[in-house]
């Protein structure tokens, strides 16, 4: 059963500019093995801004913002062998997603040099 959709459309210049500037940005925001990720990729840009969309997208979808004290880097976008995005999650965002019964998260990206969007979906097993 739908829980929740997300969207979110980011502008990587904005987060090229908090990577760059803001001091701890990115170990709050970003798991180590997103920024591993990240960090080898030629426009690393695109795809910090790519996840931190994911992460909003998944809040929203959630319906609870950073309610039960979440985090963002408790929100991990990885990729299967096959290039897929998923999100896995840790900590007390893992925990809060157990008592509301989740049973699916599904996620999307796209980015191009300027813009970064995800949508999210959550499903109950109900």
């Amino acid at each position: 059963m739908l829980k929740g959709v997300g969207t979110d459309l980011v502008d990587v210049e904005r987060i090229a500019q908090k990577l760059i500037k803001s001091n701890g940005f990115k170990e709050m925001v970003f798991s180590e093995r997103e920024i591993t990720y990240c960090e080898l990729k030629t426009n690393k840009f695109e795809h910090y801004a790519a996840r931190f969309a994911a992460k909003e997208a998944f809040f929203k979808a959630l319906g609870t913002g950073w309610a039960d004290h979440t985090s963002f880097n408790e929100v991990e976008v990885i990729n299967d062998l096959l290039g897929k995005p998923e999100l896995v999650l840790t900590g007390q965002t893992q925990k809060t997603l157990s008592r509301q019964g989740i049973a699916k998260i599904l996620v999307s990206l796209s980015h191009t040099k300027s813009m970064a969007s995800a949508v999210v979906i959550i499903e109950t097993a109900e």
